[in-house]
């Protein structure tokens, strides 16, 4: 986005060269400027051609509402904007590496080659080059969105306690809940009478959904929640994995079908239906014991001298040059376990970022694993021992943790996104896209 402001000044010089041509020549229009930055039609355009692939894989139906959705996309796109903005200030970007590795992922889940995905996004009309580039965007909006929220989110050991003790008290048997959700914002300053039409229209809403309107249909026509271009859509969840602003409203007799709503939370006025509802009983965890060597890159050690230190390291501990323990108190990154030789102790692979987690289920016990990234950095693992456990008093509390945590995470980062939008330049130049603000 930084050359664009470059070149619509250069679309503009060349617009009176253009003018002799007797045919007419469509010039990429700004839809919108976030602080000095801009978005294009041609942005939302390639948002809508990956929404509606996204769709079509899921064998969905897209909402024929054009408007609404350029409208639902712009604002995603603007969010996304700011978020990439305080990204780059803060000096975070997504690796080659760590980039190759996710699209890798992408066309495996697919069961594509990387070729295959190619061709296939090319044919829906998906320049290639700008999909891997929105899939480093979406990286990297993820970390700084992490990264800034986590500040935000302060657990006293109290509230883990009195979460520990909700979580025995449930025992084994958990209800999950999937549904689709729906939020209308009151203008923050706005009278009682601006707040009663917003009531006023959720409750023609729930007046549509129970007289068979799709309420996914609904949410992305009208909902300005986080959720609103996946049809509000908040997937299977446990009900400690509810968010909190939610959680309240729920009751297990809720079933399938179900409404709740309107309700009220600082954020807006919400309407939810439950789509689905089924019981889950916990299993045993698997727990392994594992050690690693963490190396990370920065100015002076590449992401590829990275991954060569640790692959001599590797040789070194295959030939018995030295022992993993020694390598690891001399080079691993990791203060807490480099003391220890490595040593990570018993734990609960779920607990790990997604590829740690993977090498560490599937790795053979006794193996050294090649260098893999992760956002911390490039590890070599090993796999010391596995075992069939029920959950630890300290896998308990640190479940707790991220209970909580889970069930604040949207609120919260919802707000710092509303706050980042207030205190940006915020231009839109079509009338009908214009975003009403808290």
């Amino acid at each position: 986005m930084k050359l664009r402001n470059y070149i619509i000044s250069a679309l503009v010089l060349a617009a009176p060269q253009l003018s002799v041509s007797a045919k007419e020549v469509q010039i990429d229009k700004i839809e919108a400027v976030v602080n000095q930055q801009v978005i294009l039609t041609s942005d939302i355009k390639n948002m809508k051609l990956d929404l509606i692939k996204r769709y079509k894989d899921e064998g969905k139906e897209m909402p024929t509402d054009q408007d609404s959705i350029d409208k639902q996309v712009l604002d995603k796109l603007i969010s996304d904007t700011l978020q990439l903005q305080i990204a780059e200030r803060a000096g975070l970007r997504i690796s080659d590496a760590q980039l190759n590795q996710t699209v890798e992922e992408i066309a495996k889940n697919q069961n594509k080659s990387l070729i295959e995905m190619r061709n296939e996004l090319e044919s829906s009309g998906i320049n290639y080059k700008a999909y891997i580039e929105n899939i480093r965007n979406e990286l990297t909006i993820n970390q700084i969105r992490q990264a800034q929220v986590r500040q935000r989110i302060n657990i006293s050991d109290h509230e883990v306690e009195q979460m520990i003790n909700l979580i025995q008290q449930e025992g084994q048997e958990t209800t999950e809940f999937n549904f689709a959700h729906i939020l209308l914002k009151v203008p923050e300053g706005e009278s009682d009478d601006a707040k009663a039409l917003v009531i006023e229209k959720a409750e023609k809403l729930i007046e549509e959904i129970k007289a068979g309107t799709n309420i996914k249909e609904l949410a992305m026509s009208q909902s300005e929640g986080p959720k609103a271009l996946e049809g509000g859509d908040w997937g299977w969840r446990k009900m400690d994995e509810i968010p909190s602003l939610f959680a309240e409203n729920f009751k297990e007799t809720d079933k399938k079908g179900d409404i709740i709503g309107p309700f009220e939370t600082r954020l807006g006025v919400h309407i939810i239906q439950i789509l689905d509802k089924k019981g889950a009983s916990n299993v045993m965890t698997e727990e392994v014991k594992s050690r690693h060597i963490l190396v990370k890159p920065n100015i002076i050690l590449s992401d590829e001298q990275a991954k060569e230190l640790l692959t001599n390291i590797r040789k070194q501990i295959l030939e018995g040059t030295k022992t993993f323990a020694e390598l690891a108190r001399e080079y691993s990154q990791d203060p807490g376990s480099a003391v220890r030789g490595g040593e990570l102790g018993w734990a609960d692979p779920n607990m790990y970022v997604p590829e740690f987690k993977e090498a560490a289920q599937t790795q053979a016990i006794g193996k050294i694993s090649e260098p893999f990234h992760t956002v911390h950095g490039w590890h070599i693992l090993e796999v010391m021992d596995r075992r069939q456990s029920d959950i630890t008093d300290q896998a308990i509390k640190q479940k707790a943790y991220t209970t909580i945590y889970r069930q604040r995470f949207p609120a919260e980062a919802y707000a710092w996104i509303n706050e980042l939008r207030q205190e940006a330049y915020i231009k839109i130049n079509n009338p009908d896209y214009i975003i009403e603000e808290e």
